[in-house]
Parts: structure tokens; C-alpha cells; sequence
């Protein structure tokens, strides 16, 4: 284990407890009924270093959905899938400084495109370019890809409540893909399309399986345990640029100051990050800041970057 690794895991017990008097500040989102029971003080993460050495602290048993973090794999799929041109012909490369849920870009731009495939529009966009005959297998394919992120974890799977309770509430998704429809931007079906990015978002996972899956894009996307390419080096590189510009929602250039690392965040609390070349990281908070992110685990992240000058600026 590298001495600063085994400095880290000596002291990220103490880090963790210090950062979760944050989630004091926050509220875990009610929006989606099921992730309105989540613990509003949980906060734990996991960290897995290249040379195989990991550390844990905090609740990071607890077992939360993807959500928004999903959209990392799913473009990575798509891209497999699609290649750079079919994708980027129906979703842009820049940020836009609204919310992650907003219309209001569509409707400035011609002809509604998506202006990144980390908001929802744009991943709404994304999930309709999975190659897969029906909504079941195209969700099929996105949950073994990420198993295989995963170190091949067959516990990964679609949590049903959650998944239910997202198909239910989604007013505002169902205008978005209805407005893209209509658009021409998206070419399938609304409610097959949306029925796979409600699945998609409700992966049920751990900070272990999430900094796993992170440790693959840290490595280039070759997987440091067997030195097999899982994700081309090209398409990593595109989804880390998007998860540095658009990953935590319009809190992403304080994110780049701050910590500077490329993550992605998800309603449930949680966060996938990484240090290029170095580390995966996983992280659950259920307490929300007002821009949707982990408001104690953006702490902890924020300490960790500083004392270990993860920042990549």
C-alpha cells in the first residue's frame, strides 16, 4: 500500500465523521418517493487504489441507486454501441448552468438538442441509443456493462421499488422526451425510451461497487485486475471531460474549483469519482445540497482533494 494510501485509510474514519455533521444542512430528496426514507446522516465511502489496496469508513454498506450517475455508463454504451458521430449528432458537448431537470435550453436552441448527455434531456437521448430490442434488454445489457465495471458483481441489479417509484413521478422526464419527440431529436418512442432510463437510474449499488467501477475510469478503462480493455481509452476520456464540466449538475465549476477531480453525482447521495491514474472512489450521502448534490460527501471530497492534492488543475 502507498505510504500517503496508508496515511489516508488511517485517518479517513476521523474525515468522515467530521464531514457528516454537514448532512445536518441538507435534505435527502422526496421527490422520488422511493429515496425519501434514506437516513438523512448516512455518509460512507469507499476509495480503491491501481496497486489494489482499498479502504472503507462510514455507512458504506448502505446500498443506494445510481440515478444520475448511470448517465456515465450509458454514454460510455452508447458510444460503444453508436460511435462519436451518431451520438453527438443528437446531444451536445457543453454545459449549461441550469438545473439538471430544466426545459428551458431546448426550447433557445434549434432544434432542441440536448446541450450535454449528463442532464437529463440529453441522457433521455442517450438511454434511446442502447442497441437492444426492448426496454428489458436494452436495461439488460446496461446492467451487466456495469457489473462488468463492477470486477463482474452479479449483485448489481434494478432495485423495483425505486424503479417504480421513478416511472410514477416523472412529469417533468415525460415533457422533456415528449419536447424531444416532437423535436425530431428523439427517434424512438417516449415511454419505451423512458422505461429504460427509469431503470437505468435505479441500479442498486454500494460505494465498493461504485469506486470499482470508478478505479476501471481511472485506469484508462482497462480493468486493473485483469488488464482487460472494458471501455475504449477515448470514449473514458469524453466521459471523464463531461463528468468534469457537467457532472454535478450547475454546481460543477465550484465542484472544479474546489476539488477538482471528475465525478458524477446522483439524487440518491451518491458520487462516483476518481483520481486519474490513482484512485476510484464511491460515495454515499443522502442529504442534499440546493443543487442536488451530496452536501457532506461534497465536504469530505473537498477536505480529501486539499489534503492530498488530488485536484487534476
Amino acid at each position: 500500500m502507498p505510504t500517503d494510501f496508508q496515511q489516508l485509510a488511517e485517518r479517513l474514519p476521523e474525515w468522515v465523521e467530521a464531514s457528516r455533521a454537514y448532512a445536518l444542512k441538507g435534505r435527502v430528496a422526496s421527490y422520488i418517493p422511493g429515496l425519501a426514507h434514506a437516513p438523512q446522516q448516512a455518509l460512507g465511502i469507499t476509495l480503491c487504489h491501481l496497486s489494489g489496496a482499498s479502504v472503507t469508513a462510514g455507512d458504506c454498506g448502505m446500498r443506494f441507486t445510481l440515478q444520475s450517475i448511470s448517465k456515465v455508463f450509458t454514454l460510455l454504451l452508447a458510444l460503444m454501441d453508436r460511435g462519436e458521430q451518431a451520438v453527438f449528432e443528437k446531444v451536445g458537448m457543453e454545459p449549461t448552468g441550469d438545473d439538471f431537470n430544466s426545459m428551458l435550453k431546448l426550447e433557445l436552441v434549434e432544434p432542441g438538442k440536448p446541450f450535454n448527455p449528463l442532464i437529463n434531456a440529453g441522457a433521455i437521448v442517450i438511454s434511446s441509443l442502447i442497441e437492444g430490442r426492448t426496454p428489458e434488454e436494452k436495461a439488460d445489457r446496461i446492467v451487466r456493462f456495469v457489473r462488468e465495471l463492477a470486477g463482474g458483481d452479479t449483485s448489481i441489479g434494478i432495485n423495483a421499488d425505486v424503479y417504480r417509484s421513478e416511472a410514477s413521478t416523472a412529469n417533468r422526464n415525460r415533457s422533456l422526451a415528449y419536447f424531444l419527440k416532437d423535436n425530431n431529436v428523439l427517434d424512438e418512442e417516449v415511454e419505451p425510451t423512458l422505461d429504460v432510463y427509469f431503470r437505468q437510474c435505479s441500479i442498486e449499488t454500494t460505494c465498493s461497487q461504485v469506486a470499482r467501477m470508478a478505479l476501471v475510469l481511472a485506469n484508462g478503462g482497462i480493468d486493473p485486475a485483469t488488464g482487460r480493455e472494458l471501455v475504449p481509452r477515448r470514449y473514458v476520456r469524453i466521459a471523464k471531460s463531461f463528468m468534469v464540466t457537467c457532472g454535478m449538475y450547475n454546481a460543477s465549476g465550484e465542484f472544479a474549483i474546489q476539488v477538482g477531480i471528475p465525478a458524477k453525482s446522483g439524487v440518491s447521495g451518491g458520487i462516483l469519482a476518481l483520481v486519474p491514474g490513482e484512485l476510484g472512489i464511491g460515495l454515499i450521502g443522502p442529504a442534499l445540497n440546493e443543487k442536488g448534490n451530496s452536501i457532506a460527501g461534497v465536504h469530505l471530497l473537498q477536505q480529501l482533494s486539499e489534503r492530498y492534492d488530488w485536484s487534476i488543475f
